[in-house]
């Protein structure tokens, strides 16, 4: 558990573990000022800061705050993030996760995507046992937890009620994604999509960027491989997966060992 001694939310600049934030780094409050804000962010450690006091959303800012302050009952004496997750992961990675958004009391609470629910235990276990996760457990920020050349990202960095964004707070929220995509695609062989709403993401910020999308867009399943060409040369794997979410999990659509064999393949990809 990270220390009691913050505040929820937590303030910029008070020593939470991979907090990039300052209380200077400068806040997006609308969708033109996120798209500013994206575009001047480089080098990648500024983009994880501005995209951590982001307040373009007023839906998921007022939603991401109450929760902060309300708290679930078994994390009552913690200290929750209550802010937006930025990416988080090797600064130059093989292997890239995209996921939805931050759970309410997982990313919500810890302030690093998947880390603290049940999504993420599925996750970070796979990803131990294939090679590309330090250990297979991971509860919160600063607990040792590290991705071995991979790297985790979400559409929407807001935790959004019933985990469900508009929208018009997923196209806010997008410059954020590709501006770190341009930043860490040169190293990246392999992009996991977690869901139909990862994959569609990855193939709208692609396009974004300039990349050439094949036509017809590649369909999302679980263990579909397409190959797409990057924005500046070369191609990278999309691969599809179902989310590790507890409808599919406990329904036992997503197993382990389907979990597994889409995580090899990107380590695979990322070996090459």
């Amino acid at each position: 558990m990270t220390s009691t001694d913050f505040t929820s939310p937590v303030t910029p600049g008070t020593g939470w573990p991979d907090d990039r934030a300052t209380p200077t780094t400068p806040v997006a409050h609308d969708a033109e000022q996120v798209r500013e804000l994206a575009a001047s962010a480089a080098p990648l450690h500024e983009l994880d800061a501005r995209v951590s006091v982001c307040r373009a959303c007023p839906r998921l800012v007022e939603w991401r705050e109450e929760v902060a302050v309300t708290k679930r009952r078994a994390f009552a004496d913690e200290p929750y993030w209550g802010r937006p997750i930025p990416g988080w992961g090797d600064p130059d990675p093989r292997v890239l996760i995209v996921g939805l958004a931050p759970a309410a009391h997982g990313g919500n609470r810890t302030g690093r995507i998947f880390t603290g629910d049940r999504s993420g235990d599925w996750l970070f276990a796979s990803l131990h046992r294939v090679g590309l996760a330090a250990q297979a457990t991971s509860v919160h920020a600063g607990d040792g937890q590290r991705l071995i050349g991979g790297r985790m990202v979400a559409a929407v960095r807001c935790a959004p009620p019933a985990n469900k964004p508009t929208t018009e707070e997923r196209d806010t929220c997008a410059p954020w994604l590709e501006e770190e995509l341009r930043l860490v695609l040169p190293s990246v062989r392999a992009i996991v999509a977690l869901g139909l709403y990862g994959w569609d993401a990855t193939l709208r910020t692609f396009a974004a960027l300039g990349a050439k999308v094949p036509r017809p867009r590649p369909k999302f399943g679980h263990g579909v491989d397409a190959t797409l060409p990057k924005p500046s040369g070369g191609t990278v794997h999309l691969l599809g997966c179902f989310h590790p979410s507890q409808q599919n999990t406990f329904t036992g659509r997503l197993t382990e060992p389907m979990l597994d064999t889409v995580m090899a393949r990107a380590k695979e990809v990322s070996d090459a």
